[in-house]
Order: C-alpha cells, then structure tokens, then sequence
C-alpha cells in the first residue's frame, strides 16, 4: 500500500503496487465493483485518448452504483490519479499482475474496451479465468482481429474489403502479391498505431519488410491487403445488441494510405453524397448487430468511386471518441458504460441510428514531434507516428481546418516563399495547386524535374541544384530560413539516404514547415485566407458553439 497521507491519518485514497513478499496490505473492497484496465504507458498509437476513455468508465461506474477498481501503470495520466477511482493498482499491464488482482477482488467484471489494445489483448486471459467481461465478449473482438474469420464474416454480410491474404510465408506472401498486384499494404496482425505497417511497391520492397520489419511464421501471419487510394472515413458508434447510435461520420483530409491518428479529420462530413452516408449507416449498423457489440465500436472505410470498402472494425473505444464526444455532444464512454452493465441504449434515452450534428464544424488535426525524434522518417504512411492533435471549431469547414492548422503550428509568415521537390508520380497534381500559390504572391524554388513541369504550366521558378550539386542546393536554400514551406512528396522507399528523406530531415532540423501529402496541402491552401486575417481565429469556448452556459 503506498499510503497518500504520509501515516499523519487513516487515508481513504490509498494505492497498490505488487511485490513478492509475504505480507498483502490490500483487502478486497466491499460491495458491488467492477474493474477498469487502462491502456499503460502513453506511446505513439496508444495515447491519452484512451486514457479520457478509462476515466469516464470510472466515473459512470460509479454514478451506476458500483465501486470502481483502476489498474494501469503511467504516472502522467488521470486514472491513476487515486483520487479518480475507489481503488488504483499501479501495475504492469500483464497477464499475471492482472490476474492476480481479479482474483483477489472477485469484481463483478472487467471493462477492456476503454484502454485500447493493450486492455483488449488481455481478454482472453480474463475470459478463461472465469472472471466475466462486461459489454463486447471475446469472441466479437477475436473475430475482428482474425484476418480470416474477419473475411468471411463480412462475406456473410455481403460487405467489401480489399481483397486480401494472410500469409505465413515467405513464399506464401510472393503468391499472395502476384493474385493482389501492387501496390499492398502489409502488416501484422494484432496491432494498434499501424505499428509495423507499411506500403510495398514491388517484390524487393515485400522481402525486405518481412526479414527486418515482422517475424512471419505460422503462429505470426502477416497481412497483405490490396492498397486502395481512395477517400477515407471514419465512424464511431455504441451498440446494445439491439440498437445501435452512430455517434459522428468523420471524413479525413488526407486519402487512404496514412494512419488515421495522423490524418486531418473533420466532423461533421462535408462532401460525401447522401448514398454514401445512408450506405455506411447500414454496414456499421449490420456489423455492430452480428458481432453483438456491446458497448464502443470504431469503422474504418475507404470509398473508391461507386465502391465503399471496410478496412477495419474495433469492438473497442478509439482515439477519436473524445474529439467526437465533444464535438457532437454526446457522451459517449458513458453511455457504452452503461450499455457494458446492461442498460439499452433507449432506456437511457438515445435513439437510434445517425446522431444529428450541431451547426458548426470541427476539425481534428494532429502535432508531430520530428524536432526531438532525430533521424525519424517524417513522410506519413499506414504506422502512426503523431504524439498528440488540436481541435479547431468554425461555422464553415475552412474555419475549422484554419484553427487547427493554427493551433498546430501551421502560421504562415509575411516572407511567401516554398520550395517544391515532387514524385514523378504526383506532378500532375501538385503542379496546378503549387500555381495557386505562385498566382497568391508566393516565391517558387524548386528542384530541376520539378522546375521543368512548372515552368510548363507558366509558373515563374528559381531552380536549386539536387543534394550535392556544386551550385546553391535545395539543403542551403533550406538552411537559409527564408522558406514558408516545403512541399515533398515521398518517392519510392524512405531509407536515410535517400534524397527525399534528407530533405525532410532538414526541413524539420531549421524549424521548416513541410508538406508531405498533397491533400493537407490543398487543405491548407482553401483555408489560407482565414490564416492570414486572424481576426477571424479570435478562440470561442466549445461551450459557445454548443450553445451550453
């Protein structure tokens, strides 16, 4: 017992911590309880979103009567603030820790679906100890995190993913990719934050990231998905079993291709057609009934054209519940709390279906921290790599994304300079949209191809040599400090020594904002005459928009 008062008094807030010692200082709690596993150590992929999570379990576990039990490790969090629950074990987020404390408090169940995948990898553990888990069971979240079970359950349902494999193999994986084509997503299975996820453009790519990236065997599968490029979206709803509430459709910024905590999101939809919602109501509907969700789920979708595909479901909270919770004004942990100790949804009074949203949007826009991680890839894909967001409000989508860039750092200076190095790939497109910028009074430097390509779209360019050259290179220009942004998309491969990489290494060492992904870049560009009049980012309380007092 590590007791708060210092032994001055009795303390009504002590906390636990395990030895392997004799004596126990820890006496079960009296009474009806319930136990919370928090999400451990705050990580990149695994934040303090689920931390928000965790919290208001507790708080609604003990508004529904019960004594509420926190087990989590981070001292920088609010569960293990011991004031928060009426009992806190500081420990180790492990089967046997865990175990240890179930069977001495004998809870009435165990909550695993507010601390992320931490908290869900310890289900079965908790399930074949007897100890009951309250709201989704394990099988709903077995069955969304085994590839093969997954595919065949949405056969069932006559709903679309990208066609795809899990292999065992090496060999299994070259056979896999001929069937797909290129270019695939590749990842292995049971993960959170897309860690070890990534993108493969031909056979060479695929061997390299299953020898040093994942360890492939047949107690490991590794995942290949055809890469669909198309536009993202994302939802969060409760289910009861009967009744499901779709709290918010968000729509991402950037397309399919780049983790979600690190894409631009913004609540609620702003230009995705009536079928398409009406659409991705029924599947989330269908899934959450058929996987008897009991309590959070999180969808991931891609559309392509006509097409609405399924990425991913998590029977569990996600980190964007707090963001919408707030947003859409409805409280979300709370009512899946409820729903996880047996209460309907209509019975605490929510309906079915689409929530409505308010008059405003929001947009969720995520802070990196490339300056301390020296030597980090900076060019975003499927593994995450933000280490927190903003949320930006406005009456119009513009305003949003303009307080959200703001909040995050994206100011623009008096100087309107870029410097542009793009892919092959992407000139097409990024060519009218750096125009933009040069018809706004923007200066242009650019690297030779790239020079070539805007000067044929009569763009007026400075030309700076490659990395090496013996003439003023596109590092000095750089390190100048007299670029507004650079804008580089990311070729083939991001090893260090690639060019590319060097360039947005160095982009991020002189304190230059860069652009990555061609669809923030836009953003930013619609958004830009907000930023540059701020008297219109003047901050009002979400209270305001809400209409609340």
């Amino acid at each position: 017992m590590v007791d708060t008062c210092a032994g001055e008094f009795e303390s009504d807030t002590p906390y636990y911590y395990a030895t392997f010692e004799q004596e126990d200082e820890a006496q079960p709690i009296e009474g009806k309880k319930a136990v919370v596993i928090g999400s451990g150590p705050i990580r990149i992929g695994q934040g303090v979103e689920f931390d928000y999570c965790s919290v208001h379990a507790l708080q609604a576990l003990e508004k529904a009567g019960y004594k509420s039990i926190m087990i989590n490790n981070n001292p920088e969090t609010v569960s293990t603030d011991f004031n928060v629950s009426d009992r806190l074990y500081f420990e180790p987020l492990m089967e046997e820790e865990v175990l240890d404390i179930l069977r001495k408090e004998k809870p009435e169940g165990v909550l695993v679906q507010f601390g992320g995948q931490t908290a869900i990898n310890l289900a079965r553990c908790i399930d074949e100890s007897g100890i009951p888990i309250l709201g989704s069971q394990l099988n709903a979240i077995d069955l969304a995190e085994d590839r093969e079970r997954f595919d065949d359950f949405l056969e069932g349902l006559h709903l679309s993913r990208p066609a795809g494999k899990a292999v065992r193999s090496f060999e299994e994986a070259k056979n896999a990719v001929q069937e797909l084509g290129f270019p695939v997503l590749v990842r292995p299975s049971y993960v959170l934050g897309g860690r070890g996820m990534e993108i493969c453009y031909s056979v060479n790519e695929l061997e390299g990231y299953l020898k040093e990236a994942v360890r492939i065997s047949p107690d490991h599968p590794v995942l290949i998905d055809r890469y669909i490029l198309g536009q993202e979206l994302e939802v969060d709803a409760i289910a009861d079993g009967e009744t499901v509430l779709i709290a918010g459709i968000m729509e991402h910024v950037e397309r399919a291709g780049v983790h979600s905590g690190d894409s631009i999101a913004v609540y609620p939809w702003y230009h995705i057609d009536p079928w398409v919602v009406e659409e991705i109501c029924e599947a989330t509907t269908k899934m959450a009934l058929a996987l008897q969700v009991k309590g959070l789920i999180n969808v991931q979708f891609v559309r392509q054209g006509q097409n609405l595909y399924i990425i991913e479901v998590n029977p569990r909270s996600s980190r964007t519940v707090p963001f919408l919770s707030k947003v859409a004004n409805l409280p979300m942990v709370q009512i899946a709390t409820r729903v996880a100790l047996g209460e309907s949804i209509k019975d605490q009074g929510y309906p079915d279906g689409l929530w409505a949203a308010g008059d405003f949007y929001a947009a969720k826009a995520p802070v990196f921290s490339w300056a301390k991680l020296r030597g980090v890839e900076i060019g975003l894909g499927p593994e995450m790599k933000s280490t927190g967001e903003v949320i930006g409000l406005g009456q119009n989508k513009d305003e949003a994304l303009a307080r959200a860039f703001w909040a995050a750092g994206w100011k623009p200076t008096a100087q309107k300079v870029l410097l542009a190095t793009i892919a092959d790939r992407d000139k097409k497109e990024a060519i009218p949209l750096i125009k933009q910028f040069w018809r706004a009074g923007y200066k242009v430097y650019a690297t030779s191809k790239t020079a070539d390509a805007l000067v044929q779209a009569g763009v007026k360019v400075e030309e700076v040599a490659k990395i090496g050259g013996k003439e003023r290179t596109v590092l000095d220009v750089i390190a100048e400090g007299k670029i507004d942004f650079v804008i580089n998309t990311v070729t083939l491969g991001k090893l260090p020594e690639r060019d590319g990489f060097i360039i947005r290494r160095s982009a991020v060492e002189h304190d230059c904002r860069y652009f990555t992904s061609l669809d923030t870049l836009l953003a930013y560009w619609r958004c830009l005459s907000y930023l540059q009049n701020t008297e219109h980012l003047k901050p009002v309380s979400l209270q305001e928009y809400l209409h609340e007092k």
